[in-house]
């Protein structure tokens, strides 16, 4: 394994019966750095989350998390690692402090260091005397923790969270990587610099479509409206120009609008 990636996935596979859930994919997660994972339901975004924890063994293909090989040192790579699930476990009869407590049982950490975790814990998460922290306070959290050095794997169904907090970006469609790289350079090689948005009834943005295909430009449909991605100069119909962005690319390659 480089001893640049914290994460490496080579030709990962993992099959439920007749359905491949990933399919020989590919995945680098560098030190230090923050990787967004985005894809639509059924992508194979929470299998590979699953892969790289040891709850779902791959049935074929090489996974490296911190330099040691999964399935069979995955308990010390785990001892290393931090996870966040999207669904918490929780008890709700226990206070915050109570189910840390329980974690920090459960990752083995000592009697006499468990306080000053459990403390460090609710420092960290802005909880000390307070309720859970908004969005935008999550993100500048993300934003500290990579700043010091924090490796994060970050799966998400909010492209403006990915666009805003990865280094670099992984799109997965139908269990294998669609595209990769930092968003800015995703955006210009897919979708250009400038959309523009164009509004109508069903047969006219059936139209629209097909005079942007003559031209030789993608476009996507957002429902009430046509997007005509790198338009640049493109003068071909009214509507509403707007910067392009990850979610242009997001619906191009996967086809699908995220949820």
């Amino acid at each position: 394994m480089s001893d640049e990636l914290a994460i490496r996935l080579r030709g990962a596979v993992k099959r439920y019966g007749p359905i491949t859930a990933v399919d020989h994919f590919d995945l680098d997660v560098p030190f230090g750095t923050c990787v967004g994972l985005l894809g639509p339901n059924g992508a194979g975004k929470s299998t590979t989350m699953r892969l790289l924890t040891a709850q779902a063994i791959a049935d074929e293909g090489e996974i490296e998390v911190l330099g040691f090989r999964l399935p069979e040192q995955s308990k010390v790579a785990r001892a290393q690692c931090g996870v966040v699930p999207q669904l918490d476990n929780l008890d709700v009869s226990l206070t915050v402090e109570q189910n840390l407590l329980v974690f920090a049982h459960l990752y083995r950490i000592g009697r006499h260091e468990r306080h000053e975790a459990i403390e460090r814990a609710l420092r960290l998460a802005n909880l000390v005397d307070r309720d859970p922290q908004v969005r935008q306070q999550l993100w500048a959290l993300i934003d500290r923790l990579r700043s010091e050095g924090t490796t994060i794997l970050m799966s998400t169904h909010y492209i403006e969270e990915a666009q805003r907090l990865a280094d670099t970006v992984t799109i997965m469609s139908h269990g294998q990587a669609v595209a990769v790289g930092p968003p800015p350079e995703l955006v210009a090689k897919h979708a250009g610099t400038e959309v523009l948005e164009v509004y109508g009834p069903p047969a006219r943005l059936e139209e629209v479509e097909s005079d942007a295909a003559a031209s030789g430009l993608k476009t996507r449909r957002t429902g009430t409206s046509v997007s005509i991605l790198g338009v640049n100069g493109f003068r071909g119909y009214e509507g509403e120009r707007r910067a392009a962005n990850l979610e242009d690319v997001f619906v191009l390659l996967t086809g699908e609008e995220i949820s």
